[in-house]
């Protein structure tokens, strides 16, 4: 099985792997995972298979950088309270810097409007708001470097 899915297996670790674990490690969790699963997948057909066979690396892939992620220590000298305060601050200025309509729907979707409400006020339909919103956060987060 692991031979058979091993390009499947080996694209999902690649993908992952720029989150900080290599990808040794992650095939590794993979397969383990796999294994533990074996008499699940096997008597699936081959398209039940494949999806399931990614789906539980997916799984395993994940759960190892949440892990790995947990481990990693802190520096001494580090304030979580400094650093969010900076984060909100820097995401506050960016939030600022947006043009019309973008801002208005930003603050009233942080004052918990709903995006029929804010659609109304704003002249656009609730799937328009919806997407805006995405590109918004996108737009946030690149500049915001998160």
């Amino acid at each position: 099985m692991l031979h058979r899915y091993q390009g499947l297996l080996y694209a999902l670790c690649r993908r992952y792997s720029r989150r900080g674990a290599s990808i040794d490690d992650l095939l590794q969790e993979a397969a383990i995972a796999l294994w533990k699963a074996r008499e699940l997948i096997l008597p699936m057909p081959a398209v039940q298979q494949a999806a399931m066979v990614w789906k539980i690396a997916r799984n395993a892939v994940i759960d190892t950088l949440r892990k790995t992620r947990d481990s990693e220590s802190l520096p001494v000298e580090y304030d979580r309270q400094s650093d969010d305060r900076t984060l909100l601050n820097e995401l506050h200025e960016q939030i600022n810097l947006l043009d019309e309509p973008d801002l208005t729907i930003v603050r009233m979707q942080l004052e918990g409007y709903s995006y029929e409400e804010i659609g109304l006020h704003v002249g656009m339909t609730e799937k328009n708001i919806s997407v805006r919103l995405v590109r918004i956060k996108e737009k946030l987060r690149k500049n915001i470097n998160i």
